[in-house]
C-alpha cells in the first residue's frame, strides 16, 4: 500500500519542484497552485477557475490548463516541455495537441520527444493530447505513425500503437477501427514481435479492444500469428493478452 502524500511532498508537487511518482500523486497536484508558481505572470483572476475545476476529470483539467496558458500569452510549449514537473510537461503536450498553427503531422512530430519522456504520465498525456485529432482522421495518423514502429525507442513505438487504440483509456473511441480493425494491420504486423514488454502490452490491448466488436477477426489474426510466430515469446505474450477477454 502506498503511503499517504505528506504535506511536504504535496508542496513540492504543487510548486513544480519534482515529478509525481505514482498515479495518486499525479491526481493530487493542485493545478492552481502549480500554475501560480510556474507562470507567476498570470493574473490571479485567470488562475481562479483552476481552483474550481479540481473535481473535473483530469484530462479536462489538463486541456483547460493548456487553454488558459495560451490565452494569456504563455503558450510556448517548448518552454514547458523542459520543466521539472511532469504535470507541466503534460500541459506542453496539450498545448501542442491544440495548437491551431500546426498541421496534424507537425503536432505528432512535435509530440515525439514527449512521447519518449522518462515519466510514465507525460507519455500518456502525449497521446491523449492529440487523441481528438486521431479520432477525426485515424487513417491519416496511421500513415504518419507507421514509420515510428521502427524507432529505436520502445516509448515511441508504443506511442504509435497506443494513440490508435480502438477504444483507448480516458479517451474517445475510434469507430473505424472498432468496425474495421484490418485497416491497422500494417502497424500491428510491424509490432507483432516487438522485444519490449511495454510495446507488447499496447499491441495486446489494441487487439483486445478490437475483439470487443470484431472477435472473429482478432481470433483469425492470432491464429495466423501462431502459425508464423509460434516460437516467438513476444508474439505468444501478445496473443495471450489479445485473447484474454474472448
Amino acid at each position: 500500500m502506498k503511503q499517504p502524500i505528506t504535506r511536504e511532498r504535496r508542496g513540492q508537487l504543487d510548486r513544480g519542484e519534482t515529478e509525481a511518482t505514482h498515479l495518486a500523486e499525479v491526481l493530487a497536484v493542485d493545478f492552481a497552485k502549480l500554475m501560480a508558481h510556474v507562470a507567476p505572470g498570470l493574473p490571479a483572476a485567470a488562475i481562479t477557475p483552476m481552483r474550481n475545476a479540481a473535481k473535473r476529470g483530469i484530462t479536462l483539467r489538463m486541456q483547460g490548463a493548456a487553454t488558459l496558458l495560451r490565452v494569456h500569452g504563455h503558450g510556448d510549449h517548448a518552454r514547458w516541455s523542459r520543466h521539472a514537473s511532469d504535470t507541466v510537461r503534460g500541459w506542453a503536450c496539450y498545448l501542442i495537441g491544440s495548437d491551431p498553427a500546426l498541421s496534424l503531422e507537425h503536432r505528432l512530430d512535435a509530440l515525439r520527444t514527449l512521447a519518449d519522456d522518462a515519466h510514465f504520465g507525460v507519455r500518456e498525456w502525449a497521446w491523449l493530447a492529440v487523441r481528438p485529432h486521431v479520432v477525426a482522421e485515424p487513417l491519416r495518423v496511421l500513415a504518419h505513425l507507421h514509420g515510428w514502429t521502427t524507432d529505436v525507442s520502445p516509448n515511441v513505438r508504443r506511442f504509435a500503437c497506443e494513440a490508435l487504440r480502438p477504444r483507448g483509456v480516458w479517451a474517445a473511441h475510434i469507430t473505424l477501427f472498432k468496425q474495421a480493425p484490418q485497416h491497422a494491420l500494417p502497424l500491428l504486423q510491424a509490432l507483432c514481435c516487438d522485444a519490449s514488454r511495454y510495446v507488447q502490452d499496447s499491441v495486446g490491448n489494441w487487439l483486445n479492444d478490437a475483439g470487443k466488436s470484431q472477435p472473429d477477426w482478432v481470433r483469425a489474426l492470432c491464429s495466423e500469428w501462431q502459425q508464423h510466430h509460434a516460437d516467438d515469446p513476444a508474439n505468444t505474450y501478445i496473443r495471450k493478452r489479445a485473447l484474454r477477454s474472448l
